[in-house]
């Protein structure tokens, strides 16, 4: 087993930041509808908040996807194979994996994340549980091609991306990511991936509005961290948390909705907003079986098998990194 302190992918300038969540950010609030991508939530304060959201009980993707982990072990044991290293993409506390790790003994364990103290907290939690696994944690940003460790070169490999954050991203960057990964991968790699399933409205908007309030922390949370890493002086009081249906994109969006007229500086560039503006910061995509297979499909992954909860809320999908094909 590795260290602790595992493998440091990601890029920081001479201050310590990361330049391209600088080069988001910037990007994002000179739009006309100005956006910063949802994968900046997750410093460690943002990290936290989010597991904190997972054991809400308007929030049932968790509880659903762990109920098919359990439910579905034997089956994921058969399809899978032992031997195996999983890879898992934004692994968070990892929460979920030891379901996964105990139902198909694979060979090492790969957790990325962006989060780093919060990644190798996590990593040496789940290795205390696994003491036999080799455990490699990498701090990277996995929405590129990241080069794995390697004592996990030439083994087989099982990427792993619970909770649906596929549907955090737009058709576009969804494919992005997904033939990153089979670069990361490789052809012949397995992919167990989650992805959340259309619903009442209702139900979808209560899960991102939960009444205790933990969901508008994390989402103004990345006002805290823009303000603190890049020299910000967005005054966070002036804006509210606000999650909206969009029927036509088949998605929740998240936004940070100006009470007032703002102005404002980040890393030395002015900004400003009247009163009802908003920054977008997130978008959940919700999808149906053919949009599932659909956007695997595009990203070079061939869907292998499908699960959902009890109550159809939640799917997990296991597909294969096929060869390129030149024609139908």
């Amino acid at each position: 087993m590795t260290g602790p302190k595992g493998l440091k992918l990601v890029e920081r300038d001479e201050r310590g930041v990361n330049p391209a969540f600088r080069a988001d950010v910037l990007a994002g609030l000179s739009e006309q509808q100005k956006a910063i991508p949802a994968r900046w939530f997750y410093d460690d304060a943002g990290s936290q908040l989010f597991e904190d959201i997972t054991q809400l009980p308007e929030y049932y993707p968790t509880r659903a996807e762990t109920e098919i982990l359990r439910a579905r072990a034997f089956e994921f044991a058969e399809l899978i194979g032992p031997g195996r290293a999983v890879v898992e993409f934004g692994s968070g506390s990892s929460v979920k994996t030891p379901l996964l790790l105990s139902a198909i003994a694979p060979s090492a364990y790969v957790p990325l994340d962006i989060a780093g103290d919060f990644l190798r907290a996590a990593a040496a939690e789940l290795a205390a549980k696994f003491p036999g696994l080799p455990v490699h944690p990498v701090e990277a940003d996995f929405m590129r091609r990241v080069e794995l460790p390697p004592e996990v070169e030439w083994l087989p490999k099982l990427g792993f991306f619970p909770g649906s954050t596929i549907g955090n991203m737009v058709a576009r960057t969804a494919t992005d990511l997904l033939r990153s990964m089979r670069e990361t991968l490789g052809v012949g790699a397995l992919l167990l991936i989650g992805m959340d399933l259309i619903k009442d409205e209702e139900v979808l908007i209560s899960a991102y509005d939960d009444a205790a309030g933990v969901t508008a922390r994390f989402n103004r949370n990345l006002l805290h961290r823009i303000n603190r890493e890049l020299g910000g002086d967005i005054p966070v009081d002036a804006f509210a948390h606000q999650a909206r249906w969009n029927d036509v994109y088949a998605r929740i969006e998240m936004h940070l909705v100006a009470l007032r007229d703002v102005a404002f500086s980040v890393s030395g560039q002015d900004f400003s907003m009247n009163a009802g503006e908003s920054i977008h910061t997130e978008n959940s995509h919700k999808f149906t079986r053919r949009t599932s297979n659909m956007l695997l499909a595009a990203g070079g992954w061939e869907p292998r098998a499908r699960w959902t909860d009890s109550e159809e809320r939640f799917s997990l999908l296991l597909a294969e990194a096929r060869p390129p094909r030149s024609a139908p």
